[in-house]
């Protein structure tokens, strides 16, 4: 699908990048004091470049977004596409889950990079740990409320628009590491946030409404899980290379070019055909779907029928039925991951050290990780084999109860090196688990006028709860290695319980089905 304004679209790319670019003089001025720029004035050219980045924006916006009016009147033939299915895998789709991983990779190696940013900047600007974790509580703040918004927006304006948007606010955002004061890095961390909450959850669901129902579910958890992995080795392997000569700022500094990499990509990125089909039209559906099946894009596997009108959608509608029970199963999941993940993982450096283990500390956590590598694969192989929705809930069940066995062995004494090292490596795969299918299963389980919205909150969930964490931890209350570990496991153990009873298995589904499926649920439980 092209752009309904190609010039303007492309026009405001370019002066995003300028606008971006026109900050590189001033790090490049300040490389003899080791590129630190706290206290310097920001010259007239920073100060047009940073007016530059709304004003691209705003073109871009005008040049992807379609057209409201049209929409709206073609959405009252009311029709609804079935996507081929039955087509084996092909280079077109492969292109895509390609594209959506470099995506996933760039979503994930921002947050990533904090703890390479914070020492660093914590010296330069000389803050206090207080005003250094403020910095991470504003970033996961910008991911939360952005998970939202981008994910509404991909409903009402579509996927690939709302992909192409975030990244290019996301290229923006890459003047923080040129911000001369620390007011203004968190400004722009906000900001940064902001754009790459929107990332990870429109790509699962443009993922899911684009990939054959057979390969579906393994491939959208496989997304997750090696893209996050991705973003980390990414993020770890520019800090290593990169920050000892450029500072921290550098860090900041590369969303640029990997922001371009999406930009420049967008010609693999269709739009979802379901989503054009929800909003009638039809012809640019049909020309998505013949794009992936080739040959194979038959009658019979292109299925167009009559649906009656659809509610408009929108957050309220994700707590209402049929949808209520999982929503808040996913939701209570994604908050507790976030807490185990930004809170209990996190300060476990700091417990063991109270425990008089701290030789230790640092080591455990990076074994544990090497140990807790294959169980990715084991997700993929559950998710697919088994079961979507009972996976998703037995890893919530192994969470808790790793979290139950820290407490214990806390409890009477017993942790020693060989069994912490056992429950870390169990914590470790057990909660990666849950992220990995976290955001793949909202994005099976909500209809197309609602997949944006839905895995755009779910995501915004787990950040929730790691914001959740982080004030937990600062304020001192996760300092109980004991109390912590009880604590945390009661939501997952609640998590558990709901989507246990609220979920279905979507395994080789059509989406279409899986609708049809929850609603079949909801009848059943009213009627028993």
């Amino acid at each position: 699908m092209n752009f309904y304004h190609p010039l303007a679209f492309w026009l405001g790319c370019i002066g995003i990048t300028l606008g971006v670019l026109s900050q590189i003089p001033m790090f490049l001025h300040a490389a003899p004091m080791g590129y630190h720029m706290a206290g310097m004035p920001m010259s007239t050219t920073m100060l047009v470049g940073m007016a530059l980045i709304p004003l691209g924006l705003l073109l871009s916006g005008y040049g992807v977004l379609p057209r409201l009016a049209e929409l709206r009147h073609q959405h009252e033939s009311h029709l609804q596409f079935h996507i081929a299915d039955r087509v084996p895998l092909n280079a077109e789709h492969w292109k895509l889950v390609i594209v959506l991983w470099v995506a996933v990779t760039v979503d994930v190696m921002k947050p990533a990079t904090l703890g390479f940013v914070m020492p660093g900047m914590a010296s330069e600007y000389q803050l206090t740990s207080q005003s250094a974790g403020a910095l991470a509580v504003v970033a996961l703040t910008g991911t939360t409320v952005g998970s939202v918004l981008w994910g509404m927006a991909a409903d009402r304006f579509g996927r690939r628009a709302a992909i192409l948007l975030s990244a290019l606010m996301f290229i923006g955002t890459a003047i923080c590491g040129a911000m001369p004061s620390y007011t203004w890095n968190l400004i722009m961390c906000f900001l940064m946030g902001l754009s790459a909450g929107g990332l990870l959850p429109i790509t699962f669901a443009l993922m899911a409404e684009s990939i054959p129902a057979k390969h579906r579910g393994w491939l959208l958890v496989a997304l997750g899980g090696l893209g996050t992995a991705a973003g980390y080795l990414v993020a770890a392997g520019s800090a290593t290379l990169l920050e000892p000569t450029f500072s921290w700022r550098i860090l900041w500094l590369l969303g640029l070019p990997t922001g371009l990499l999406v930009i420049f990509l967008n010609r693999y990125i269709p739009e979802s055909p379901r989503y054009l089909a929800s909003k009638g039209l039809n012809h640019e559906a049909r020309h998505v779907l013949a794009r992936f099946s080739g040959n194979a894009h038959q009658d019979s596997e292109v299925v167009v029928e009559p649906e009656p009108e659809s509610a408009p959608g929108g957050f309220g509608e994700l707590f209402k039925a049929p949808y209520v029970g999982i929503t808040l199963g996913l939701i209570t999941a994604g908050v507790a991951w976030g807490l185990v993940n930004f809170g209990f993982l996190l300060w476990l450096p700091t417990n063991l050290h109270a425990l008089g283990l701290a030789e230790h500390a640092n080591s455990l956590v990076a074994q544990s990780a090497f140990f807790a590598l294959p169980g990715v694969a084991l997700v993929i192989w559950l998710y697919h084999h088994w079961s979507s929705i009972h996976t998703l809930t037995l890893f919530s069940v192994l969470t808790a109860a790793a979290l139950l066995i820290f407490a214990l062995c806390s409890l009477f004494g017993w942790l020693t090196l060989p069994v912490l090292t056992v429950c870390t490596a169990l914590l470790l795969t057990s909660a990666s688990g849950i992220i990995a299918m976290l955001i793949p299963y909202a994005s099976e389980i909500y209809p197309v006028h609602l997949r944006g919205t839905g895995a755009g909150i779910v995501a915004a969930s787990s950040k929730l709860g790691g914001i959740g964490g982080t004030l937990l931890g600062v304020s001192g209350l996760l300092d109980s290695l004991t109390a912590s570990a009880l604590v945390i496991a009661t939501p997952l153990f609640g998590a558990a319980l709901l989507l246990g009873r609220n979920g279905i298995d979507t395994r080789g589904l059509h989406l279409e089905d899986i609708r049809r499926a929850m609603r079949r649920k909801t009848q059943d439980s009213v009627k028993s």
